[in-house]
C-alpha cells in the first residue's frame, strides 16, 4: 500500500505576548513569534496570500494598550496576532479580479502579521507593481505618502504667492521626510526639518533638499529656529508634540497654521489625544489665532486617488523621493517596531518576509 504525504508550507505568526503598560515603552519582549497552522480559504469571498512587507506605524502603539484611546484602530488582544497594513501575493483564489500571483495591499490596517493568512477580498486592493517596486506601496505611495501629501495640501493650504515657511518635526521619518518635500513641490519658499540625529540632518539637507535641519538632541532648537526662521514659522508639520512642538509653536506667526498628525512623544504616556498643551503654549495659540486641528487621513479617503497620482507623478519626475528602513523576517518585525519608536530608522520603517 503506498500512502500519499502532502506537506502543507509551514506557517508562522506574530503576536501579543504581553502589553508595556499604558505609561511604559514597549520592548520586544511585548512580541512574540510561533509556528500556526496554515489557513483555508472558507469561501469564494476569500483568498490566500504570502505576506511580502508589513509597515510598522507609530499609531500602532496605542492598540498594545488595553484600550487604544482611538476611535479608528481597535486594541490589540493578548495572545492575538498583530494587524496593521502590508502587502501580499495571491497564492490562491476564486475571485474573478484576483488572481494568483498577483500583488495586493491592504485596504486598511488588518493584514495580519502571518508568513500565510486567509483575507476577504473587500479587504485587499489589486496594485501594478515590479518586486522590487513593492516597498513604495507601504511607504511614499502608502498611507504614509498620503497622509503627508494630504496634511499639507489640505490643512496646510500651500500656496506659492504666500512664501510660506514650513517646519516639521519628525522630519526623517516616513510621514515627515515626504511632508517637506510636498511643501517644497506645493510652493513653500523654506522647509526646516527637526530630527534626533546628525546623520538625519545630513539626509535631510543632501538627499531631500530641506532648506534647513536640526537635531534636537544636540542642537539648541529655540537658537536654530531663531537663526532659520527670522521671521517667524508660518505651517508646523507636527508628528512629534511634547517640548519640540512648545519650542515652534512660540516661533509661530498670527494665524499660522499647525498640522497635527502625530504626537509620537507621548505615545508612551497616559494622555488623552491630541495630548493637552502647556499654559504657556495654549496662550500663545490664543493670541495669535494659531489653527491646530487633529488631521487624520482616515477621514478623506475620497481623496486618496488623487494624492496616489500626484504623489507617484512627483516621484516619477525626480521631484520627491523615497527612503525605507527595511528589516529582514517575520520575527523581527517587533523589534523593528520598538527600533522605529526610538527613532532609529530613517525613512519609513518596512519589515520584508
Amino acid at each position: 500500500m503506498v500512502v500519499l504525504y502532502i506537506q502543507m508550507a509551514l506557517n508562522k505568526r506574530v503576536y501579543l505576548k504581553s502589553r508595556p503598560g499604558a505609561n511604559g515603552s514597549p520592548s520586544i519582549s511585548n512580541f512574540s513569534c510561533e509556528m500556526c497552522e496554515y489557513p483555508v480559504m472558507e469561501n469564494e469571498e476569500s483568498i490566500i496570500v504570502k505576506t511580502l512587507y508589513l509597515s510598522v506605524d507609530p499609531y500602532m502603539r496605542c492598540c498594545m494598550n488595553s484600550d487604544s484611546g482611538v476611535d479608528y484602530v481597535k486594541a490589540w488582544q493578548l495572545g492575538s496576532t498583530i494587524a496593521g497594513p502590508g502587502i501580499g501575493m495571491v497564492l490562491e483564489s476564486k475571485s474573478e479580479t484576483l488572481h494568483k500571483g498577483d500583488f495586493v495591499i491592504s485596504s486598511g490596517l488588518e493584514w495580519p502579521w502571518k508568513l500565510y493568512a486567509a483575507v476577504k477580498n473587500c479587504e485587499v486592493e489589486k496594485i501594478k507593481s515590479t518586486q522590487d517596486n513593492l516597498p513604495l506601496f507601504l511607504s511614499i505611495f502608502g498611507i504614509s505618502g498620503i497622509t503627508a501629501a494630504l496634511g499639507v495640501s489640505l490643512k496646510g493650504g500651500v500656496e506659492a504667492s504666500l512664501k510660506q515657511l514650513m517646519v516639521v518635526s519628525a522630519a526623517a521619518g516616513g510621514c515627515g521626510s515626504v511632508a517637506g518635500q510636498v511643501a517644497k513641490v506645493l510652493g513653500c519658499s523654506k522647509v526646516v526639518g527637526i530630527c534626533g540625529s546628525e546623520e538625519k540632518c545630513m539626509f535631510l539637507m543632501d538627499e531631500l533638499h530641506f532648506d534647513g535641519a536640526i537635531c534636537y538632541k544636540t542642537q539648541n532648537v529655540d537658537e536654530e529656529l531663531s537663526r532659520l526662521c527670522p521671521e517667524g514659522v508660518d505651517l508646523y508639520f507636527d508628528n512629534v508634540g511634547g517640548t519640540v512642538s512648545d519650542l515652534v509653536i512660540s516661533h509661530m506667526n498670527h494665524k499660522s497654521c499647525i498640522i497635527l498628525c502625530g504626537q509620537i512623544s507621548k505615545y508612551n504616556e497616559d494622555v488623552p489625544y491630541p495630548p493637552p498643551l502647556s499654559t504657556e503654549t495654549s496662550k500663545i495659540l490664543r493670541q495669535r489665532e494659531i489653527n491646530r486641528e487633529r488631521f487624520l487621513v482616515l477621514n478623506h479617503k475620497e481623496k486618496w486617488k488623487e494624492a496616489l497620482h500626484f504623489l507617484q507623478k512627483e516621484y516619477n519626475t525626480g521631484n520627491i523621493k523615497s527612503k525605507e528602513t527595511i528589516a529582514h523576517g517575520l520575527e523581527n518585525a517587533g523589534s523593528a517596531f520598538v527600533s522605529m519608536m526610538n527613532g532609529c530608522n530613517i525613512g519609513k520603517q518596512l519589515v520584508k518576509l
